[in-house]
């Protein structure tokens, strides 16, 4: 392990100004690609997107969830409004008391083996409405709620983070086996209470009989 590095004071950046100053002026694109709405281009990219993850934040804290499904899950409803459905998951539910407290939210779509990235900012709410809820339903299973997006500001990433990161170049997959597994970090933290290996033995028929 690092040592832990010594963080000088007096190069903390606090102001607009000094930032201003570090990186120059935005590229002319990046600014004329941010647009109030949902076009046709940037409605392929959430549409092709599996996976979103969803910040929100309110005076007690921030909260950045994944959720994922099927390619079009994201329902593009119109060019200002999306829906997200909620499937089963942890009960933990922090991003949707945020957003009860603060309705800011941010989206990040990713799509596998594509480099840009598509962002999205606005306004939630939660519904619970049941013909919405059903509208969907997979495996005859409804959605436990559903997201309400109201689209403020839309644009897409460029390609580098991926790029750096080589997020999809299947060279660079992580071996699983190689890692903690998910019961083995639950016992520790939990002085052996819950997880261990019986945990995941039963975690591949646990997730897909709690999938939807």
């Amino acid at each position: 392990m690092l040592d832990k590095p010594k963080i000088d004071e007096s190069y903390i950046v606090t102001s607009v100004e000094q930032l201003a100053e570090l990186y120059g002026e935005r590229m002319p694109t990046s600014v004329r690609k941010e647009i109030d709405h949902i076009n046709a281009h940037y409605r392929k990219l959430i549409e092709a997107a599996p996976f979103v993850a969803i910040a929100t934040g309110c005076e007690d804290g921030f909260d950045c969830s994944p959720k994922g499904d099927a390619p079009g899950f994201v329902r593009v409803v119109d060019e200002k409004t999306l829906m997200i459905p909620d499937r089963p998951g942890n009960n933990r539910i922090d991003g949707f008391r945020n957003i009860l407290r603060n309705p800011n939210i941010g989206l990040l779509f990713l799509i596998p083996g594509v480099g840009e990235t598509m962002r999205v900012n606005g306004t939630a709410k939660l519904s619970v409405d049941p013909a919405l809820r059903e509208s969907f339903a997979v495996n005859g299973k409804p959605a436990r709620s559903v997201l309400i997006v109201h689209v403020i500001s839309a644009y897409f990433h460029c390609t580098k983070a991926i790029m750096r990161s080589k997020l999809w170049d299947p060279k660079t997959q992580i071996d699983r086996k190689s890692l903690p597994s998910t019961g083995t970090i639950i016992a520790t933290m939990t002085d052996g209470e819950h997880g261990g290996d019986q945990y995941d033995r039963e975690a591949p028929e646990r997730h897909k009989s709690q999938l939807y």
